[in-house]
């Protein structure tokens, strides 16, 4: 089955907002430079600017147009098993501080879209866990009793509003959906006047320690007193981050369908895991997640999604589709903090793993406190170690080993860019060296170079997104070598097609 639709974007950036930013038009200090434009970066400027600090935001493209606006636009303290998985890992006490941190988000959002007046569709929504088979039951329960304990109000139900029957679910009131990319247009406007400026189109390239720190940018220099890296995976790698933390996609169908659709924000449990929420008349599905960069993905991740859509409700017009991509840590919690042990220059905030929404709010009120002289939280600290959680560390490098050395070894997959049809991409093999090529619809070729600019894996076709994906740490990058994702900041080198 063929996608019936042709809007490979997400539902929230068909509505980009008309207002821009410009670039920086020359040299300036501020005391607080926020590197990315979502709700991260937006959130954590706007409680600082309200404490009096002179915040400047610089973002590589559109604000919002990133991941903030490439999800479901859920903000939950009942986020799937969250809690449980915490637990196993660092202990109760912290999935507590979690739970209570990510419920304050919730209305933290909430109280910002009415003081700012942000029109952004917010509305309370139930939040649901949902084991659809018996055997996912105990799994549920055992999320049921992590979050009472932590202070949830939560209840468990043997219904819900899904089309299909279910084993029972634990359900968790008053949450909020909202629309994203109104709502992260909402922050920057809050953010930008009375000193502090909100930049677009400018890509941070690298920071030179100093006083004050200086940014280098696509645009020139920037320079602050301290620095917050909110740039969704962290860039530059001073701090490591990019070997405790996996990439992993996910892809979303959004579809008009008959009757009502499901209003509260579900998502299943078990081996194969679909969220749910609704805007207005859509059903938003999203599933089939993988690690970034894998093998072989292609069109059928989007038909799955929208197999399953249709499977359950009377589906009018599929009129978006679109995909999302998450940091997800080692040991499940964030990373939120000072960029490197000892720095009180330099800050950081990533690893939310599916759950950005409430935990980039949960991360702004944390550093913004930190800034501002607070203690912050060591629970969070980006510098902490989590015996339990060696054995998926391990795991995660050693995959890194062998996608960093296993692709070399593998031979070319053509042996010239005419071998290609249109729509299609390959691989050309010269020595050492690979060359990617793509052919385009219209015949057109594009050629880069496959070694990605962060650490030098060799990259892989997305057909799904028409992209080059690293399987390392999850840069990802367009036929033509444009950084779509980071930690990379460099593009491919572009290259003439071989064989042409």
């Amino acid at each position: 089955m063929p996608p019936t639709t042709t809007a490979a974007q997400s539902l929230w950036l068909a509505a980009m907002p008309s207002r821009t930013y410009p670039p920086p038009a020359q040299a300036r200090t501020f005391d607080v430079l926020v590197l990315g434009g979502g709700i991260t970066g937006l959130t954590t400027a706007l409680l600082l600017k309200r404490r009096g600090a002179r915040v400047a935001v610089v973002e590589a493209g559109r604000v919002g147009a990133g991941v903030s606006g490439n999800n479901t636009a859920k903000v939950t303290a009942l986020q799937s098993t969250v809690l449980t998985s915490i637990a196993s890992v660092r202990g109760p006490a912290v999935a507590d501080e979690y739970a209570a941190r990510s419920l304050a988000a919730v209305e933290l959002v909430a109280e910002l879209a009415a003081g700012e007046g942000i029109e952004c569709d917010l509305q309370r929504r139930d939040a649901c866990t949902v084991a659809v088979q018996d055997g996912d039951l105990g799994g549920v329960e055992q999320e049921f009793e992590a979050a009472r304990r932590a202070g949830l109000p939560v209840e468990m139900t043997a219904t819900t509003d899904l089309p299909y029957p279910v084993a029972g679910a634990v359900r968790l009131s008053d949450q909020v959906e909202f629309h994203p990319v109104k709502y992260v247009a909402g922050l920057a406007a809050a953010v930008d006047g009375d000193g502090c400026h909100v930049f677009e189109d400018t890509r941070a390239l690298g920071v030179t320690d100093g006083s004050p720190l200086r940014v280098e940018t696509t645009r020139g220099t920037l320079s602050g007193d301290r620095v917050v890296v909110a740039t969704h995976y962290p860039v530059w790698d001073r701090g490591l981050y990019f070997a405790r933390m996996q990439a992993g996609r996910s892809y979303c169908v959004a579809g008009r369908v008959r009757g009502e659709p499901a209003r509260a924000m579900s998502i299943t449990t078990g081996s194969q895991t679909w969220s749910y929420r609704s805007a207005g008349e859509l059903m938003i599905v999203l599933g089939q997640s993988h690690p970034a960069g894998a093998r072989g993905v292609d069109e059928s991740c989007y038909r799955a999604v929208e197999r399953h859509l249709r499977e359950h409700w009377e589906v009018e017009e599929v009129t978006h589709r679109w995909s999302a991509q998450d940091p997800i840590p080692y040991d499940h919690t964030p990373v939120i903090g000072t960029y490197t042990p000892g720095s009180s220059r330099m800050y950081v905030a990533s690893g939310f793993a599916k759950w950005g929404l409430s935990g980039g709010t949960m991360a702004a009120a944390l550093l913004a406190e930190q800034l501002a002289g607070g203690p912050g939280s060591d629970t969070f600290s980006p510098h902490r170690f989590s015996p339990r959680g060696l054995p998926q560390l391990a795991r995660m490098n050693a995959k890194v080993g062998v996608d960093m050395v296993g692709d070399r070894l593998l031979p070319g997959g053509i042996s010239s860019a005419a071998e290609l049809a249109p729509g299609s991409a390959g691989v050309v093999r010269s020595g050492t060296d690979r060359t990617g090529v793509y052919r385009d619809e219209d015949g057109g070729l594009h050629a880069v170079s496959m070694r990605c600019t962060h650490l030098g894996c060799l990259v892989r076709f997305n057909a799904a997104e028409t992209s080059w994906d690293c399987p390392c740490h999850g840069s990802r990058f367009d036929v033509d070598g444009a950084v779509l994702e980071g930690p990379a900041v460099h593009p491919l080198p572009r290259r003439e097609p071989p064989g042409t």
